[in-house]
């Protein structure tokens, strides 16, 4: 005889979903009702806080109470589009999206699948989920400084030196290298 749970039903976890549901929709009028009462105005923090909750809602949702993988990367996906937003939204600097894409896709994603490993204890989508968000950061520093630096994509070229982008070009090219030697070197043993 084992000590395992009986499997969970679906009319028991949707109970579960309403009852998280029901809870986050309460918290989120309280403080709509708490900021109408303190005289705050979601225009005075801009439209990207809608953006930022919905995408903290979905991490919450997936992480604690509905253990989904992909609400925890959706989630995260969300808010980082969210926090994206409300820097330009705050700064104007619009621009930035030609190399900001890789803090969402990549480097977003990848925290998600990070966070779900380090939640559920599974090692290969913590370490896969590092790396991809290494690779996003990695993507995202070339993007900058070549976007900011080489072309002056905001008006205004960053006093970089020149030998900075293949610089890191190269060590990202390194670790990629390191990375690919490294995994091969685990499959052969297998």
């Amino acid at each position: 005889m084992t000590d395992t749970p009986p499997p969970e039903r679906p009319a028991e976890r949707s109970g579960g979903n309403a009852l998280a549901l029901g809870a986050i929709l309460i918290v989120a009028g309280l403080l709509l009702f708490a900021g109408q009462l303190a005289d705050i105005d979601i225009g005075d923090l801009g439209w990207p806080v809608i953006v930022i909750g919905v995408g903290v809602v979905l991490f919450v949702l997936g992480l604690i109470v509905n253990r989904e993988q992909g609400m925890v990367i959706g989630g995260t996906v969300v808010t980082v589009v969210g926090l994206l937003l409300f820097y330009q939204n705050q700064t104007g600097h619009w621009e930035s999206w030609a190399y900001a894409w890789a803090l969402v896709g990549p480097a977003a994603s990848g925290l998600g699948l990070a966070l779900w490993g380090a939640r559920t204890g599974n090692a290969g989508d913590l370490r896969n989920g590092t790396w991809g968000l290494l690779g996003g950061l990695g993507l995202f520093a070339v993007g900058y400084l070549f976007f900011e630096g080489v072309i002056g994509i905001s008006g205004e070229r960053l006093p970089v030196p020149e030998w900075l982008l293949p610089a890191v070009v190269i060590g990202i090219g390194v670790i990629v290298l390191g990375r690919g030697l490294f995994s091969r070197g685990e499959h052969t043993e297998a």
